[in-house]
């Protein structure tokens, strides 16, 4: 009898059911981890880089991770990037260079970039970059004054660079520097005539002597010798004729090498500006056809198209909502994205 009462009394005992734990809550575009994966982004895009001036980061725009296994993840990231003042070439180092002011004409870089994370260790896998000026309407609604990009192949910018490189090389006692490619101008007309241009240089195997007598047989220095530099200038040819350059050489750099685009480079253009753009596109200057530069299948749809915060948001809510949740789950709130501005919004 007793056994009887003890089998009724643990039949009706409630059943409890192993409650799923939830999923982690999706990354925000501020996160530790979010930041960490648009660090080693910005600098597989520098890396690879092969014109124009290094890329700073100024929104993480949008994150997504796709789980692939344990500790194995897919991260996706939509990046906001800021030109600097560094040229390519150059060894400053992406912290110590000063983001172009929004009065500067401002350069801005839009990257998708696919990375994996595997046992904590992050890669790129892939990525899509393009950049432009901002408009000049913008710039002049701020600064009525401020001069504006020029295109790269502007007959005052053509001739201010090789009156400014001759000038330079007719007064140094070092190697005949040769030009590489032009990387920034600006005009001001108003109320003198004044052409700021910026360009990259290399030292070639002859001196300045030689140059004088044949030119002709200078050549950039092999790769294990290359030298590299950076020049300014600014000239001033109304009312009066002004011209100051200033060069720097950086030294030898191991493992930096510029890619020279297949056409005559006399001038200083490449491929990306030879139809008057006013700056070397990250579309170009980055991307290759063998790592960098990926199908659109590499990325999700969502992070291609150009959708809004809200929608992303919407989205990610109702991917959210196809996955069986416990009895009084409440899901968490869309992550905040996108990020900070961390210099300021074109």
């Amino acid at each position: 009898m007793k056994a009887l009462v003890a089998l009724i009394l643990l039949v009706q005992l409630p059943i409890h059911k192993a409650v799923p734990a939830a999923p982690p809550a999706p990354l925000g575009c501020d996160d530790p981890e979010s930041e960490a994966a648009a660090e080693v982004a910005v600098s597989y895009i520098n890396g690879r880089s092969h014109h124009g001036y290094k890329f700073a980061l100024n929104r993480i725009k949008n994150i997504r991770v796709l789980p692939q296994g344990p500790n194995n993840d897919i991260m996706f990231l939509e990046l906001d990037l800021l030109e600097t003042t560094c040229h390519i070439l150059s060894p400053t180092p992406l912290a110590n260079c000063t983001v172009r002011s929004f009065t500067q004409h401002a350069v801005e870089g839009d990257c998708d970039v696919k990375l994996q994370k595997l046992d904590g260790k992050l890669s790129v896998l892939a990525s899509k970059c393009h950049s432009h000026a901002d408009s000049s309407e913008d710039v002049l609604q701020l600064c009525p004054d401020c001069p504006l990009l020029a295109s790269l192949n502007n007959t005052d910018v053509l001739t201010t660079v090789t009156a400014a490189l001759n000038d330079h090389n007719s007064k140094t006692a070092d190697a005949y520097l040769k030009l590489l490619e032009i990387g920034r101008a600006k005009i001001q007309y108003h109320p003198v005539h004044i052409v700021s241009v910026e360009f990259a240089v290399a030292a070639t195997n002859c001196s300045v002597e030689e140059a004088k007598a044949n030119v002709e047989a200078c050549q950039l220095l092999p790769d294990d010798q290359s030298n590299f530099g950076f020049c300014t200038a600014t000239m001033v040819t109304q009312p009066s004729q002004d011209l100051r350059v200033d060069c720097q050489l950086y030294g030898h750099q191991p493992g930096v090498t510029y890619s020279q685009p297949g056409q005559d480079t006399s001038a200083g253009l490449v491929p990306s500006v030879v139809q008057g753009f006013t700056n070397h596109n990250l579309r170009l200057s980055h991307n290759n056809p063998v790592a960098s530069e990926s199908s659109s299948s590499e990325f999700p749809t969502s992070m291609l198209s150009a959708k809004s915060v809200a929608k992303r948001a919407v989205a990610n809510v109702a991917q959210h909502d196809k996955v069986p949740r416990p009895v009084g789950f409440v899901p968490p709130p869309p992550p905040p994205c996108p990020g900070k501005i961390r210099h300021f919004k074109i």
